[in-house]
């Protein structure tokens, strides 16, 4: 009977639904445990750039006196 819904079930479908939603549960879980948040990746950022600027700023010139 069309429409009846008693159709043949494709079950790589459903297979592939559930690893996805395991992956995605897996995924949740690592950026809790290892993610940084935006802030906290800026304020790494702008540590590493004024380091780089100070070094820069202590460096002597390209010139080698012998």
């Amino acid at each position: 009977m069309p429409g009846s819904g008693s159709g043949p079930v494709n079950l790589n479908r459903f297979r592939k639904q559930k690893a996805r939603a395991e992956q995605k549960a897996r995924a949740d879980q690592n950026a809790v445990k290892f993610g940084r948040t935006k802030a906290e990746k800026q304020l790494d950022r702008a540590k590493a750039d004024k380091a780089a600027r100070d070094l820069d700023g202590k460096k002597r010139d390209g010139k080698t006196q012998e």
